[in-house]
């Protein structure tokens, strides 16, 4: 989805020939997997992260053009409103003092992205979601002025037959809101990680990254506001779900497969299985035609990544043309600080270095519905969430954090030939944030109860704290 088209507009030829051609691309696919013809080498470390350009009043800053034009750098994309912008770093090998190199890579770019944005008067901030958002910002006048945001937005409403988007929560408050556009996705920002996996490992990392889910989420909450409402630990959950919520080929458009979900299993021989769901399930919606050769699997990688699973299985290649394999965890959200970001992804790697190396130790994982259950139930608690874990029992997440999961992550951090010092300093912070129960959820609930439901001034004072460069669970209730 990172891509611009040229086209908004199209008829039934265009999908007919994009059909064929992911038709064509799916089957070449499914050959490159049976040949094993993946790079199966090593595994490599990468980041993208979603933020939000604010004015001065810690509102939404309806300003990326200005922006992008100020910064000038390759490592930026722009997102589906104006005041949203994804910032990539360069890939590193998941080894050594990585987690290190992608503190200062990260920091580095940040510091770019602050200092485009105060040459217009503006800043950036990354949180799931900025308190200060309000219904009325999610327009398409705030949308991207780009072709391909307008025919996403097209066409999602025209595979619900012109139904309006409905948003629904349940949480300690409720909110309710009905959109005629897919804007409700802008209102939530994330951190995702990804993991180049060897081939002859993708199923095993792949089927861990979806049983970790429900750790990773609680541990890394940061998005408890929507629209004035305290909904869920990680709001972002079932905002996004409903945000584009469309289903699948005619009679299935309402069934249990939606195009942003948990997905539908585990994988059991390989990847290709979530390629063929793809197509099986979903149609096009936005059917391109590259009249590229089919080893390209443009088709292929454009429908992919109108699919959201909160795990989603991507093809990439290598600068030698040689395909490769990635899983993209997206379940953790954007901020509080970049150093909390950094040991949220060393949660991940160790984690999913764990459970997909020791199955033969943990073959009892938990079954799919159960990791699903135990992710959205996360989600809405964070880590006082009751969770099923391997054994049948019920524990809460706070205390398998206590109990194992540090401990497992800080293993599987060894196991992947992470530096000691690397471990010890993110791991660390991991358990501190966990053991006091401080994630950035918590600290925006706390602030509000003591200073009341003024989201500009919880947006302020959350602004400031990230500019310290402290760990969340450090902050304090105090204004300054």
């Amino acid at each position: 989805m990172g891509q611009e088209i040229d086209k908004q507009k199209f008829d039934e030829s265009d999908f007919n020939k994009f059909t064929l051609s992911l038709k064509k691309e799916t089957a070449y696919l499914s050959q490159l997997f049976k040949q094993k013809q993946f790079d199966n080498t090593q595994f490599i470390a990468g980041l993208e992260l979603e933020a939000w350009l604010i004015d001065h009043a810690f509102e939404p800053a309806a300003i990326n053009e200005a922006f992008f034009a100020k910064a000038s750098s390759a490592y930026l994309t722009p997102e589906l409103a104006k005041f949203n912008i994804e910032l990539n770093i360069d890939p590193q090998p998941l080894k050594n003092a990585v987690l290190t190199t992608l503190e200062q890579d990260l920091r580095k770019h940040w510091q770019s992205c602050q200092l485009a944005a105060q040459q217009l008067d503006a800043e950036v901030m990354a949180i799931g979601i900025l308190p200060t958002i309000k219904d009325s910002d999610l327009t398409v006048e705030n949308m991207s002025n780009m072709t391909r945001y307008e025919a996403l937005n097209e066409q999602v409403l025209l595979n619900r037959n012109g139904r309006p988007l409905s948003l629904h929560i349940v949480g300690k408050e409720n909110l309710q809101s009905q959109h005629y556009n897919v804007m409700l996705e802008s209102a939530a920002t994330s951190l995702q990680i990804h993991i180049q996996v060897p081939q002859d490992k993708s199923v095993a990392y792949y089927n861990s990254s979806v049983f970790i889910s429900a750790f990773t989420v609680a541990a890394s909450a940061n998005s408890p506001f929507l629209f004035g409402k305290c909904l869920w630990e990680e709001t972002r959950i079932p905002l996004f779900e409903q945000s584009v919520e469309s289903g699948g080929f005619k009679a299935a458009a309402d069934g249990p497969l939606h195009r942003v979900s948990f997905g539908s299993d585990y994988c059991r021989e390989s990847l290709m299985e979530c390629f063929a769901e793809n197509i099986e399930h979903f149609p096009a919606l936005l059917p391109i035609n590259f009249n590229s050769e089919v080893s390209k699997l443009e088709h292929l990688r454009l429908h992919n990544g109108t699919i959201w699973r909160w795990n989603r299985p991507i093809i990439g290649f290598n600068a030698d043309d040689q395909p490769h394999l990635r899983i993209e965890h997206r379940v953790i959200p954007a901020g509080p600080t970049i150093v909390d970001q950094i040991a949220n992804i060393a949660l991940y790697y160790g984690l999913v270095h764990y459970f997909a190396e020791h199955q033969t130790i943990y073959r009892q994982l938990t079954e799919f519905s159960i990791a699903k259950d135990n992710f959205y139930n996360a989600a809405r608690h964070g880590l006082h969430a009751k969770v099923k874990w391997i054994d049948g029992n019920t524990y809460s997440l706070q205390h398998l954090f206590k109990d194992k999961l540090c401990d497992f992550a800080a293993q599987g951090l060894r196991e992947l030939h992470i530096t000691d010092s690397d471990i010890e300093y993110y791991i660390g912070i991991i358990k501190n944030r966990v053991t006091s129960g401080h994630t950035g959820s918590f600290w925006q609930q706390a602030f509000v109860k003591q200073h009341g439901k003024n989201m500009s001034l919880l947006a302020q004072q959350y602004f400031i704290n990230q500019n310290k460069d402290k760990p969340v669970h450090e902050w304090n209730l105090e204004i300054d």
